[in-house]
């Protein structure tokens, strides 16, 4: 694991925030992580992953993005579509998929659309059969990494269940149109993917087709959920980092920051903060390296907990930093944006809350 975030570190180096300026990591950057296996770290070393656990590929994803949130969601993109392939896929298509995947192909997953955020059994895409071709039709909305993609797995409609797709993002029919200036993770490749009669052999439907949407979606966002609640801990890892080698090096009133109480108190939540999310985030990416019947509701928990820390967290950070931490590209001030959308993508705090709620009600 060392050797592996010391890679991700020599590969960061001090280029996040200019990244995080220009809206692009550059895509050589993600195809060598991708190349070596970085960016979808549990694909079994049969197909040229890692093999790590989800524990252990949680604390390198922390790690990432504790230096840049946007490459973390690169790799949440990435490693959700591994996962997606791995559990919806027949073992032809795990084979071929996850090959590419783990040899600097990058991927998309598009589950979103206008009509259908959080609502996902409101998803109007449709993947229907036309001999022995699919064709697929639909508009997909703020898809991490689209615009770095060489293939996006879509999930829409499929008869009367629904099912996911792997689509060559160079299809004839496939049109990705970047999110001009997002206001968080600036350079993940958000992007709009339409789909106007994409037609595609039948076997780039994945294996496990016409089951329920809900069913085939929790196991992707199941992945998502997990992963950005790892990129929540790096966050809250940095924004502590960085207040507290500010707090007690600057010098106020004859006292160093870390001493006036008020500022204080901004340290001491941020530190319970990033603990609570580690400790919650552990304990999900157990229950998920043991299967447990309860990964899935882990996982909303962990998401919960780690996104809000982050998003309060980051706002205490900007406030300890002051000036200091406020221009663009600076770690908190990338933070404070980043922070905001993690309470949003894959599934919003409000649709956490509602999930935690039924899983409480006896």
């Amino acid at each position: 694991m060392s050797d592996l975030a010391a890679l991700v570190t020599e590969t960061v180096g001090d280029a996040a925030g200019e990244w995080d300026v220009a809206g692009e990591i550059p895509v050589d950057v993600l195809r060598g992580l991708g190349a070596k296996g970085l960016l979808c770290a549990e694909v079994a070393a049969e197909h040229g992953g890692l093999d790590l656990s989800g524990v252990d590929n949680g604390e390198l994803t922390a790690h990432t993005g504790a230096l840049c949130s946007s490459l973390r969601s690169v790799m949440t993109s990435q490693g959700m579509a591994a996962w997606t392939i791995q559990r919806l896929g027949d073992r032809v298509q795990r084979a071929t998929h996850l090959a590419a995947l783990t040899g600097g192909s990058l991927a998309a997953v598009a589950f979103s659309e206008p009509g259908a955020g959080s609502d996902l059994a409101a998803m109007a895409t449709t993947i229907r059969q036309d001999g022995d071709d699919v064709v697929v039709d639909g508009v997909k909305t703020w898809i991490t990494a689209a615009c770095y993609a060489d293939l996006v797995v879509v999930f829409g409609r499929y008869g009367n269940g629904a099912a996911a797709v792997v689509v060559p993002a160079d299809a004839p029919g496939v049109r990705i149109d970047r999110v001009p200036e997002p206001m968080g993770c600036r350079a993940a490749g958000h992007a709009t993917v339409t789909l106007d009669s994409v037609r595609l052999p039948a076997d780039a439907v994945l294996a496990a087709a016409g089951q329920p949407v809900t069913m085939l979606t929790t196991i992707a966002l199941t992945y998502g959920r997990l992963s950005v609640a790892w990129g929540c801990v790096g966050i809250l890892r940095a924004c502590l980092r960085a207040a507290v080698e500010h707090a007690g090096s600057r010098v106020q009133f004859g006292t160093r920051l870390l001493e006036h109480q008020l500022v204080a108190r901004h340290v001491a939540e941020l530190y319970a903060a990033e603990r609570s999310a580690t400790y919650t985030c552990a304990e999900a990416s157990a229950a998920w390296d043991e299967r447990s019947p309860r990964q899935a509701i882990a996982a909303v928990l962990a998401k919960h907990v780690a996104s809000g820390g982050a998003a309060r967290g980051a706002a205490s950070a900007v406030q300890v930093l002051a000036s200091a931490g406020a221009a663009d590209g600076h770690v908190v001030a990338r933070a404070y944006r980043d922070a905001k959308l993690m309470e949003i993508i894959e599934g919003s705090t409000e649709i956490s809350q509602l999930i935690l709620a039924e899983a409480a009600a006896p």
